[in-house]
């Protein structure tokens, strides 16, 4: 029996194809554009009627106006450059603070240290002790405030600028976990960074700047009186432009280096990028730097704005030719060593997840392992001791200003200057000292990266690369002592010069990004060495991304996030795979002839965050796709609590003749249906007056016996009833926002199309249609075992059709 087409459906025409539509599209869209503005003037009037009203009291109207200036305020912030430049700011000094918070910390270990030098015993427990209880603490806190605050974090916001959600991975307590947990654990003096962690505190702040805007009026308009749930969506795009800038200022506040903080961020969370965020990202991070920078010359730090590691390379005759022969080599073994890192990091970690009598160990006792390896790595860097080999009693950014200084530490110190840097490194030689550091700082930083506590690499590869550097420029002022000779003159030899090439080459290896060269400039405020800089970096760029993935690749690997891995190894095999071959058929669809019955089973059977919307369930002509809030909106208007409410008053008004309210019994009156927001899923409140008497939303009285004596409601027996009724009825569209025009994709799409599209749109799913039918649905997940399996994948499950579950655990973030 044909199908009655629903006047409803847009004018659309069943056809003996795939159906028409008999109305234009575009008109649609006038009307419905016209609909949502008289909407939104018809809330605006009401406000202002409300407004009146209140504005008859002097505490009215004061209310009135603190509002007004109010919104006016945090409209104006919403601006992006306002909010940009408050955002960098905000970043500068949280950065200023925590590494004066560092300093003290590291300078108090050592000082710990020199004050106890009469007993080489209590040296040993002050100087063990201190990292440990350090390193316990950072790891219960972070423990129990929130372990989202565990790591890097750069992997994280890669996955999540994707387009992926992860859940309270962007809150308040993540923040408070990670600024504390990341103090803590870089005071302890283990080989940690600071740069992974804070780009994600940057993106935190980010967050909660755009919902401190949205809730106060800001860059996304909504009214507090009088809303609908439409009005509560966020623009994705702009909050993930923000997320964009604020990486990059996250960079950027660390080094004081807002270009390579830019492109760094860019090399590191985006497969594409889109040039409008461009002056964004450089905007926030001039702010950010100039303020983390301007900051240091107030606390009588600098006397100036300068560079953060500022070396006096001489300018006539930096290198000569001769010596990029030496500039190679570093590259190669940096690349080489950059992938040996990778790979160690990853064997520590699978190592302690595969054997299982360890890991369940680990899991019932999570302060043992951070309380060992700060033992062991303290124990090791005593400077009485083994450490007295690798400038144990040295600080990281010590270490680093030392290793790019002008002297050459080969040679005898000629003032006092050169004698406190000479010391450290001469037991017995220079040369011992650099390869112990090197082997040791090497293997103790890929352990220390595995602490279950907010952690950073880039520094503690960063510090690696420069002792290596500077280990062959030492070699070369030995084997030239007079210096390279070019024609007649002789040109000596400069260590600091190959410290800054080992260490942009090392940690551009590990980190598989270019922009390290950049950064290097920007924190020694020289580029006198941008041609031997570039060369390494390259070198060991290519060699590196031949042997392994990048260190944030392989996080995302192990923690198995939600992202596409690279195509490129794939080759042409993903030419010969198509989405017929991957997609998943067992579709959970909701259809504009479906009832509120259908929705609700739908609703309690899948998790997912949008469903597609089809004329009929014979025909599957798909119409457009619908997010879940809309869908719970819907359901809750019709059977909820405060639709009953409603229902019970008319019925009492109705047996009461004419409106009177019963006899012993409060008048009841709701004022307007709205949306409010618990976890990420809006639910419908009411605003209840009883007697004239505001009281609170119905949400709130839920647990409130006593509260809910005041209101006739239905009995069990005839609620059943009701929601029986109400369920019987058939799905109403007309307030609800639906998307016409999801991605969709057809059947003979290739794998490598495929991929190229989600990534560069950002997408989670796309739908499958065939003749405009709805055929299948496509996620990450899909892709991703695609990718991983190749032609060997080609039909092998989605033949007999997959489960509905894969789609559920990847679209469900969408």
């Amino acid at each position: 029996m044909a199908l009655q087409p629903d006047k409803r459906q847009l004018g659309y025409e069943q056809t003996l194809m795939y159906g028409r539509y008999t109305r234009e599209l575009g008109q649609y869209a006038k009307r419905e554009a016209q609909r949502l503005r008289d909407e939104q003037e018809r809330r605006r009037q009401l406000e202002d009627d409300l407004l009146k009203y209140e504005e008859r009291t002097y505490w009215h109207r004061s209310k009135a106006n603190f509002r007004w200036f109010r919104d006016w305020v945090f409209t104006k912030i919403g601006e992006d450059w306002i909010f940009l430049s408050l955002l960098g700011i905000i970043m500068a000094l949280l950065s200023f603070a925590m590494d004066y918070t560092i300093a003290k910390f590291q300078t108090a270990h050592v000082e710990l240290f020199r004050m106890l030098s009469y007993s080489a015993g209590l040296q040993f427990l002050a100087w063990v002790g201190f990292p440990v209880v350090f390193m316990v603490f950072s790891a219960g806190f972070v423990h129990l405030v929130s372990a989202n605050a565990i790591g890097s974090g750069i992997p994280e916001m890669k996955t999540i600028l994707r387009g992926v959600v992860l859940k309270e991975y962007l809150n308040f307590r993540t923040l408070v976990s990670k600024i504390v947990g990341l103090s803590t654990s870089l005071g302890s003096g283990l080989p940690l960074g600071k740069e992974g962690p804070f780009v994600h505190i940057a993106s935190i702040v980010s967050t909660m700047l755009s919902k401190m805007i949205i809730t106060f009026k800001g860059i996304f308009e909504r009214n507090s009186y009088f809303t609908s749930p439409n009005s509560w969506s966020t623009n994705e795009s702009r909050n993930s432009e923000m997320l964009a800038a604020a990486c990059a200022i996250g960079v950027a506040c660390n080094f004081a280096a807002p270009i390579g903080g830019v492109l760094f961020s860019i090399e590191v969370t985006s497969t594409y990028f889109a040039v409008r965020n461009y002056w964004r990202g450089f905007f926030g991070s001039v702010c950010g730097a100039f303020v983390f920078r301007l900051l240091a010359v107030w606390n009588k730090e600098e006397e100036t704005i300068t560079a953060l590691f500022k070396t006096n390379f001489r300018i006539d005759f930096p290198f000569d030719v001769q010596e990029l022969v030496a500039f190679s080599f570093i590259g190669v073994v940096c690349g080489l060593g950059g992938s040996l890192f990778v790979y160690l990091h990853r064997r520590i970690v699978d190592f302690n997840r595969s054997h299982k009598r360890w890991s369940n160990f680990l899991i019932k006792n999570r302060l043992i392992y951070p309380l060992v390896v700060s033992l062991v790595i303290s124990s090791i860097t005593f400077p009485l001791g083994l450490g007295q080999f690798m400038a144990g009693e040295l600080t990281q950014k010590q270490q680093i200003n030392e290793l790019f200084s002008n002297y050459t530490l080969g040679n005898e110190p000629e003032d006092v200057n050169q004698e406190n840097i000479y010391k450290p490194w001469h037991r017995p030689n220079v040369f011992v000292t650099l390869a112990v550091f090197i082997v040791m700082q090497f293997w103790m930083t890929a352990v220390s990266v595995t602490l279950p506590v907010p952690a950073g690499v880039f520094i503690p590869v960063f510090t690696i690369g420069a002792a290596f550097g500077r280990l062959v420029g030492e070699c070369m002022a030995a084997w030239f002592k007079e210096g390279i000779r070019n024609g007649d003159t002789l040109n000596k030899v400069i260590p600091g010069g190959y410290a800054v090439v080992g260490a942009a080459a090392l940690s551009g290896s590990v980190t598989h990004t270019i922009s390290t060269s950049v950064i290097v400039f920007e924190l020694t405020g020289q580029i006198t060495h941008i041609l031997p800089v570039m060369i390494a970096v390259l070198i060991a760029n290519a060699i590196s991304q031949l042997l392994t993935p990048s260190f944030y690749d392989s996080i995302i690997q192990i923690k198995k996030l939600p992202y596409l891995p690279d195509i490129s190894h794939a080759g042409s095999k993903t030419f010969n795979i198509y989405v017929e071959d991957i997609m998943v058929r067992n579709v959970k669809f909701i259809s504009w002839l479906s009832t509120y019955a259908d929705l609700q089973i739908l609703l309690d059977d899948s998790m997912l965050q949008s469903f597609p919307l089809v004329d009929a369930p014979e025909s599957m002509v798909l119409l457009g796709s619908v997010q879940r809030v809309e869908l719970e909106y819907m359901l809750d208007s019709q059977i909820g609590r405060a639709r009953r409410l409603l229902v019970v008053k008319e019925r009492n008004q109705i047996e009461d003749g004419g409106g009177s309210p019963a006899k012993d019994k409060e008048k009841v009156t709701v004022v307007e249906f709205h949306a409010g927001s618990k976890d990420n899923v809006q639910q419908p409140t009411a605003v209840i007056t009883a007697n004239g008497q505001e009281l609170q939303d119905l949400s709130d009285l839920a647990g409130s016996s006593q509260a809910l004596e005041k209101f006739d409601d239905m009995t069990p027996e005839e609620q059943r009833e009701w929601e029986a009724e109400q369920l019987a009825k058939q799905l109403n569209f007309t307030d609800c926002h639906v998307d016409p025009a999801p991605f969709q994709l057809v059947e003979r799409t290739s794998l490598h199309k495929i991929h190229s599209m989600f990534s560069l749109l950002g997408l989670n799913h796309a739908y499958v249609t065939t003749l405009g039918r709805l055929v299948g649905v496509l996620a990450l997940k899909e892709i991703r075992i695609a990718i991983e399996k190749g032609a060997t994948y080609r039909g092998s499950r989605a033949r007999s059709g997959l489960s509905s579950n894969t789609m559920d655990s990847e679209v469900s973030s969408s």
